[in-house]
């Protein structure tokens, strides 16, 4: 059984840091993947091309620079993109992402939303890169209609469709129900985005491709938003033990793993209580931080503000909403101190 293994690492990751990975970050960590024959590397912002913004966060590098020296790095990894209609345009962001030598990109949508990529799908396409679409917050929708979703990918274009559990809320059951329903019923490949808000992350990566998932997400020591991602070292290693093929060498990314210790990795995700809140409340786990931050600021509980939050359905691209949360919260008397 063979496995593509897509590492997050430089995309996901850099939710954990506010976006800020440097220049000598993405040089060597390409240079570690490379070695370690890590197939396809994501670069970018944590929410994407284009989505360096007040809103979400301002990146320290641009697209074209973080792009520019991952490509130099990269000899045998296939360089990827992460996209997202409404904050990446065809023009000003993905157009030059491709003349910088992009070879794969992953259009993402909300999971019940997958019309509005369409014009990214087909564009990316026609260019003949591989194209992947992605269902994000996967969990708020059932299997039949993830996969009428999906079918529009296919239908434009995409190679594959990867379910995002971008809350990190399912559990190995969920996967084996939506992913099987997937693979039974597309012609193109299926993939899974693990977060470890429940722990979970290993199990959910194993389940999926125990029912034919072929696309895994991982990244380096669980680097990415909130409690982070399946780890990349331990996914390669548990594949092993179960006769997975990923074509990644254990010891060179375990070395990968190392070379993050000491450079973009300062804290290693930890499932903390906030991140079983989000969990629990459906919350995607990008929020994190902002959900912190904001709720000292007003006084009031991150655990409540999750919850409500997960209450309204809010989604990637909302961060405004959670001001709006917490100050209600407040003036309910829900503060921390009243």
């Amino acid at each position: 059984m063979n496995v593509t293994i897509q590492d997050s690492t430089l995309r996901d990751g850099n939710h954990a840091i506010r976006h800020q990975l440097g220049p000598d970050d993405i040089a060597g960590y390409c240079q570690a993947a490379d070695l370690a024959g890590i197939p396809i590397l994501e670069v970018g912002h944590g929410n994407g091309l284009g989505a360096s913004s007040f809103q979400v966060g301002i990146a320290r590098l641009t697209d074209e620079q973080m792009l520019r020296v991952a490509r130099e790095n990269l000899k045998k990894t296939k360089l990827a993109v992460h996209i997202m209609p409404g904050f990446a345009t065809i023009e000003r962001d993905l157009r030059p992402a491709l003349a910088l030598g992009v070879d794969v990109v992953r259009v993402g949508t909300h999971c019940t939303e997958a019309d509005i990529s369409e014009r990214h799908i087909q564009f990316a396409a026609a260019t003949g890169v591989e194209v992947i679409g992605a269902l994000m917050m996967s969990h708020m929708a059932d299997k039949h209609q993830l996969l009428e979703e999906a079918k529009k990918f296919q239908d434009y274009g995409a190679l594959g469709i990867s379910l995002y559990d971008s809350a990190g809320s399912y559990l190995p059951t969920d996967v084996k129900e939506k992913v099987s329903h997937l693979v039974d019923n597309l012609k193109i490949r299926v993939g899974f985005h693990a977060h470890n808000n429940l722990g979970m992350a290993i199990a959910n990566s194993v389940a999926a491709v125990e029912v034919g998932a072929s696309i895994i997400d991982a990244s380096i020591k669980g680097f990415g938003a909130g409690a982070g991602n399946a780890q990349l070292e331990v996914l390669v290693a548990v594949f092993g033990k179960l006769g997975i093929d990923t074509g990644i060498d254990l010891y060179k990314v375990l070395d990968c793993a190392d070379f993050a210790d000491g450079s973009i990795v300062k804290v290693a995700p930890i499932i903390k209580p906030t991140s079983i809140v989000s969990g629990l409340a459906g919350v995607f786990s990008g929020f994190s931080k902002h959900v912190d931050r904001i709720a000292e600021q007003y006084g009031v509980d991150p655990r409540d503000v999750f919850f409500e939050l997960g209450r309204r359905n809010v989604v990637g691209g909302q961060e405004d909403l959670i001001i709006e949360v917490a100050s209600s919260l407040r003036g309910k008397g829900r503060g921390r101190n009243c």
